[in-house]
C-alpha cells in the first residue's frame, strides 16, 4: 500500500524568512498538492540564543500572504503535534539512549579546550582535526574509557556528549531525488553531536526523530543540507526506520557574480530579499518586503517557481493551481538558479495586468481616499486606459494625477518643443470648437477635432502637442480624447486657458 505524501517546512524563528525559505516552502506546497498530500508547517525552535520574538508570527504571516497555507502545524494540530521543538523535548533522548544501547552512538566527555589543542596540534601539521573512527578511540569519550569510569562520570553529572558512530570503510549509496545517485565514503565523515548534557537535542537528531514520527516521505530541503544527507541517511537506518526521499534544491545565487543571495545585495541593489517587511526587535533596523513594495503574491510565488524549477515550454506565468498541476521534482535544475530583479518585475507586469480591472479599481480608489482626492470620473475607465503601462498599484496615481488634479506647472522641454508663436491663436479657436460640441465622447471629440485640424490644412503636432501640455502638464499619457472626455468639456477649456495664460 501507497504511504500518503507527507512533506514539511522547517525554518528557524532566528529573524525573517528569506525568499529561499519561501521557494523551499513553495516546491514543499506544490509538491504536497500535486500529489493530494499534506504540507506540515514544523517550527525549529531549539536553539533559544538565537530565538528572536515575532519570528514565528512573520513565518506564518508570510506563507499565509503567499497563499501557501500550511495544513498541519502550530495551531492547525493534524495528529503529529506538537509542532514546536521546544514543545517536543521530552521526545529525544530516548532515540539518543536507542542509540547508545545499539552501539551507533557513544557519551564523549572531551573539554572545548582539550578540542581546541587538538585543532590546533593538527593546523600546525598542515592537517584538519575531525572526531570520527580515525582518532575516536583515543580521545575521552565511552569507546576509550572503562565502563566503571563512564558510570561515574555520568553520576557525577559530568558535562557530555552523545557522538554518532560513523562506520568505517563503507561506501553509502545515496539517492536524491534532484542530483541523482551520490557515493560517499563514510571515513571522511565526523561524528556528529546528537544530544548534549543540558537535555537538548541538535539539529540533527531532532531533526530525523522528527521526520519519523510525523510520518514525513519526501525530505524537500536547500542545497545547504546536502552535506548532512549521509549522517541522516546513516541515522535512519541506525534506528531501524525507513529513510524518506530526499531532495535537495539549488541555492538562490546573486544577481551578479556567484554566490547565495544574501539581504546585503538586496540593500545594494534595491529589491526586497524578505516576502514581508521586517522589523527587527534587536537593532530596530527594517527591512523592505515584497508585500509593502507592492507586488502581488501571485508574482512573487511565480518568480520564485522559476528559480530551480522550469516547466519543459515555453510558458512563464503561472497561477497557482497551474503551478500545482505542473510542478514535478524531475524538472528542478541541480544547478544555482541567478535571481533577476528586473525578471521579477516583469512577473510583477504580467500579473497585474490579468487580474480583473474592478479590482485595480478598488485598490486605485483607495489610494484616491488616501490623497482625499474626491472624483466623479469613471475610475474603471482611467484604469483601463493606463494598466498596462503600470508595474505596481501605486504607478496608477502617477500615470493618471493629471486627471483629478489640473496642472499648475508644465514640462519647460516639452513646452519649448511644442508652444510656438501662433500657438495661443491656434489654442482660442481651439476652444471655440470644442465649446460647440455637444456629445463629448472620446471618438466624436476625436473626430471633431481632427477634422478642423485637416481643414486648416496645418500639421497634427501643432494642435496635439500643445492640447497635451494643456491637459497633462507634459508630453505623455494616454490617448489625448479619452483624457479630454474623462476630465470633461468644461474642464478640458479652463485648462487650454489656464495653459495659454502661463506659457
Amino acid at each position: 500500500m501507497t504511504k500518503d505524501i507527507r512533506v514539511r517546512f522547517a525554518p528557524s524563528p532566528t529573524g525573517p524568512l528569506h525568499i529561499g525559505g519561501v521557494r523551499t516552502a513553495l516546491f514543499n506546497y506544490l509538491f504536497a498538492k500535486k500529489n493530494k498530500g499534506t504540507f506540515v508547517l514544523r517550527i525549529e525552535d531549539t536553539d533559544q540564543k538565537r530565538y528572536v520574538p515575532g519570528a514565528e508570527k512573520y513565518i506564518t504571516d508570510a506563507l499565509e500572504w503567499c497563499n501557501i497555507p500550511y495544513d498541519e502545524g502550530p495551531e492547525k494540530d493534524g495528529g503529529f503535534g506538537p509542532y514546536r521543538q521546544s514543545e517536543r523535548k521530552h521526545l529525544y533522548k530516548q532515540y539518543a539512549d536507542q542509540l547508545i544501547e545499539n552501539g551507533n552512538a557513544y557519551y564523549a566527555f572531551d573539554t572545548s579546550e582539550s578540542l581546541d589543542e587538538h585543532r590546533k596540534i593538527h593546523e600546525a601539521n598542515g592537517k584538519t582535526f575531525i572526531y570520527n573512527w580515525n582518532n575516536r578511540e583515543e580521545l575521552n569519550n565511552s569507546l576509550s574509557l572503562s565502563e566503571k569510569d563512564v558510570n561515574q562520570r555520568l553520576q557525577s553529572g559530568n558535562p557530555y556528549v552523545i557522538r554518532f558512530k560513523s562506520p568505517q570503510n563503507e561506501t553509502l549509496i545515496l539517492n536524491d531525488e534532484i542530483r541523482g545517485e551520490i557515493k560517499i565514503d563514510t571515513n571522511i565523515l565526523d561524528d556528529k553531536i546528537l544530544f548534549k548534557s543540558d537535555g537538548m537535542p541538535t539539529y540533527h537528531l531532532a531533526n530525523i526523530v522528527d521526520d519519523h514520527l510525523m510520518e514525513i516521505t519526501h525530505v524537500i530541503r536547500g542545497e545547504e543540507w546536502l552535506p548532512s544527507l549521509a549522517l541522516h541517511v546513516l541515522l535512519y537506518r541506525s534506528l531501524d526506520w525507513e529513510a524518506p526521499s530526499f531532495a535537495h534544491l539549488p541555492l538562490i545565487l546573486k544577481p551578479v557574480g556567484k554566490g547565495k543571495l544574501s539581504k546585503r545585495d538586496g540593500d545594494k541593489m534595491g529589491f526586497p530579499v524578505f516576502p514581508l517587511q521586517w522589523n527587527d526587535p534587536k537593532t530596530n533596523d527594517i527591512s523592505s518586503g515584497y508585500r509593502e513594495d507592492g507586488y502581488l503574491p501571485e508574482a512573487v510565488i511565480n518568480m520564485l517557481a522559476f528559480l530551480g524549477w522550469n516547466p519543459g515550454t515555453e510558458q512563464e506565468l503561472f497561477s497557482l493551481s497551474e503551478l500545482i498541476n505542473e510542478f514535478s521534482l524531475s524538472r528542478v535544475n541541480k544547478a544555482g538558479a541567478k535571481f533577476d530583479p528586473e525578471k521579477t518585475k516583469w512577473f510583477q507586469q504580467q500579473h497585474l495586468q490579468n487580474l480583473d480591472t474592478s479590482i485595480i479599481t478598488s485598490a486605485f480608489e483607495k489610494i484616491l481616499n488616501d490623497k482625499n482626492i474626491q472624483t466623479t470620473v469613471d475610475l474603471n475607465t482611467v484604469v483601463s486606459m493606463v494598466k498596462e503601462r503600470a508595474v505596481f498599484i501605486d504607478d496608477l496615481w502617477d500615470l493618471t494625477h493629471f486627471i483629478f488634479i489640473s496642472p499648475s506647472e508644465y514640462d519647460a522641454k516639452a513646452v519649448k518643443k511644442a508652444w510656438k508663436d501662433d500657438t495661443p491663436t491656434l489654442m482660442h479657436e481651439l476652444t471655440r470648437i470644442l465649446d460647440d460640441i455637444s456629445d463629448f465622447s472620446s471618438d466624436n471629440v476625436s473626430t471633431i477635432v481632427k477634422s478642423w485640424i485637416k481643414g486648416k490644412e496645418i500639421g497634427f503636432g501643432k494642435i496635439m502637442m500643445p492640447l497635451r501640455i494643456a491637459l497633462v502638464g507634459s508630453l505623455q499619457g494616454p490617448d489625448l480624447f479619452d483624457i479630454a472626455s474623462l476630465v470633461g468639456k468644461e474642464e478640458t477649456i479652463q485648462r487650454i486657458e489656464n495653459a495659454i495664460e502661463v506659457n
